[in-house]
This record gives C-alpha cells, sequence and structure tokens, in this order.
C-alpha cells in the first residue's frame, strides 16, 4: 500500500470516530422543547343520564290471525212511506220562447251581443268609467281599437236583455251606448 491511500484511510476512520463520539452529544433531543399552546376547544358535553322506560299501555293484541266468524242475522227491509198525490197533473215547463232566442252564426258560435257606452282616448277616463260600472254590479270591460279605448257592458247572448240594459244605464248614469255584436277580437 502507499502513504498516500494510507493516509487517507486513516483520515476516513478519524472522521468516522469523532462522527460517531459527537453527533450523539450534538443531537440527543436536549435543546428541542415543545411548545405548549393553549387550546381553544371547548370541553366535550357530560354525557347523558341513560333514563330507561317503562311501557304505561298495554301492548296491543296481535291482529296477523283471522277473526272468527260471526253469525249471519237477518236484516228488515226499509218500508218507504208512500205519499199519495191528489190530482196531480203533469207541468210544462214554462219556456218562453220569443223572436230573442240565442242563434248560431255560419261557423256555428253562438251570436251574442254587448253594449258599448263610451270612446275615451285618455285611457284613465276609460279606467275611472269602468270603475263606477263595476261598483255598480255590471260586467265590464274595455278595449283598445286605435288611438280609442272604449267601454262595454256584457256580453250577453239576448239583445233585449242588453236593451233593458241600456236604458236602465241612461238613466243612471246619462250614458247613450249602442248594442253592438260581441266578438272576441
Amino acid at each position: 500500500m502507499n502513504d498516500g491511500l494510507r493516509q487517507r484511510l486513516v483520515g476516513t476512520a478519524a472522521v468516522l470516530v469523532a462522527a460517531l463520539v459527537f453527533i450523539p452529544l450534538f443531537f440527543d433531543g436536549d435543546g428541542y422543547r415543545e411548545r405548549h399552546l393553549p387550546s381553544n376547544i371547548p370541553p366535550g358535553p357530560e354525557l347523558a343520564e341513560i333514563v330507561s322506560i317503562e311501557p304505561q299501555l298495554e301492548a296491543l293484541p296481535d291482529t296477523q290471525a283471522v277473526a272468527p266468524a260471526l253469525q249471519p242475522r237477518d236484516i228488515e227491509p226499509v218500508v218507504e212511506a208512500v205519499v199519495p198525490v191528489r190530482d196531480a197533473q203533469p207541468v210544462a215547463p214554462d219556456l218562453e220562447l220569443s223572436a230573442d232566442t240565442p242563434v248560431l252564426d255560419e261557423q256555428n258560435v253562438p251570436v251574442a251581443w254587448t253594449l258599448q257606452l263610451a270612446s275615451f282616448k285618455d285611457e284613465a277616463n276609460a279606467k275611472s268609467l269602468r270603475k263606477k260600472l263595476v261598483g255598480s254590479g255590471h260586467k265590464v270591460y274595455t278595449r283598445r281599437i286605435g288611438e280609442l279605448v272604449k267601454v262595454y257592458v256584457g256580453p250577453d247572448i239576448q239583445r233585449s236583455k242588453l236593451e233593458a240594459l241600456q236604458a236602465e244605464l241612461k238613466k243612471d248614469f246619462d250614458l247613450n251606448g249602442i248594442i253592438v255584436r260581441f266578438t272576441t277580437q
């Protein structure tokens, strides 16, 4: 062996022995101190007392078994009271058929009529009149046609009813209305 190699081996052995001696002195854990931080977690709740509850009612009987059949009993027939009718004459319903009976148009739609009471440019005036008429118990609606808002009462399928209503509104509100054909447009 040559001198250079021997010196390297002796130096390496000396460093290992020094490391084995001094490393435990420096890393013995004596310098480490655990930090004790205060805990913000509240203590757990106390355990509740276990209470045993005794049933106060008797248990229901078991209903899984089929109940025994009862003896059949006789049912008495119900006697209806018969009231004799004296001098019974058949009464024909009074169907007042007049020339004002409802009719169907070409499209099989009933012909209905409505009473046009007024036309306003200002919608507030139309709403005011509608409110007065509704307050007095009439069926009222408005429609905007172009720049005008028209106020109508009705509709009804009998023109004679609207003619009577027209006379009533003339007397109560001083409104001259015209009867026109009702349309949904």
